[in-house]
C-alpha cells in the first residue's frame, strides 16, 4: 500500500472508529465517514465498500487477540481447563469485548450476517469443541446466541450490568456442560 493511502486508511479507520463509538454505528452514513476524516468518498469507497467493512477492519484486531488467547493463552480461556471453565471464560472474554466494543459489533453483525463473519465461525468452532453432549450441533448456536451484540445492547439498555450478564452465563455453562461432568 502507498504511504498516501496508508495515511489516508488510517484517518479513516479512526474517523469512524470516534462516529461508530459517539453515534452508534447505524446512525454514521459514510459521507460522514469521509468528511471526518477528510477525505474524498471516491477515496474511501476504494478501499472500503460500506459501513460494515469499516467497521470490520476495526474490530479485526481485537477478534484475533481473542482467538489467539483462546488457541494458545493460559487456561481457563487458553487449553487445560475443563471444558466448562472455558466456555465461562470464552463468555467473559466475550462480554468484555463487546462491552468496549459493542459499537464496532453492531456493525459488523447485522441480522444474519452475523453467522457469515470469520469469527463468528472461529467462535462456534471453539464452542463446539467443547461440547460433550448429545446434539452438539443444535446447541452451539444457541449458546452463541447470548453474545449477539444486539442482545447484549439491550439487556444494557435494561440495566443489567457486566456482571449480571457474566453470572448468566457462567450459570449457562455449567447448566448445559456439568451434566457430563465438563469432560472434553
Amino acid at each position: 500500500m502507498r504511504a498516501d493511502a496508508a495515511r489516508n486508511q488510517e484517518k479513516v479507520l479512526a474517523a469512524a472508529e470516534h462516529l461508530f463509538a459517539t453515534r452508534g454505528a447505524g446512525d454514521v452514513t459514510m459521507d460522514d465517514i469521509a468528511k471526518a476524516a477528510g477525505v474524498g468518498r471516491g477515496t474511501l469507497y476504494r478501499r472500503f465498500p460500506d459501513r460494515a467493512s469499516i467497521a470490520v477492519a476495526l474490530l479485526d484486531s481485537h477478534e484475533r487477540a481473542l482467538q489467539e488467547r483462546l488457541l494458545s493463552g493460559p487456561p481457563p480461556l487458553g487449553p487445560g481447563a475443563s471444558p466448562v471453565e472455558r466456555l465461562t471464560a470464552f463468555y467473559g472474554a466475550m462480554l468484555t469485548l463487546l462491552d468496549r466494543h459493542v459499537h464496532l459489533v453492531l456493525g459488523t453483525e447485522v441480522g444474519a450476517s452475523r453467522f457469515a463473519t470469520g469469527a463468528y465461525g472461529f467462535w462456534r468452532a471453539h464452542v463446539r469443541s467443547l461440547l460433550d453432549v448429545p446434539d452438539p450441533d443444535a446447541l452451539v448456536d444457541l449458546l452463541l446466541a447470548p453474545l449477539a451484540p444486539d442482545v447484549f445492547a439491550h439487556q444494557r439498555a435494561l440495566g443489567i450490568d457486566l456482571e449480571r450478564q457474566r453470572s448468566a452465563l457462567a450459570g449457562l455453562a455449567a447448566g448445559v456442560l456439568a451434566e457430563r461432568g465438563g469432560r472434553p
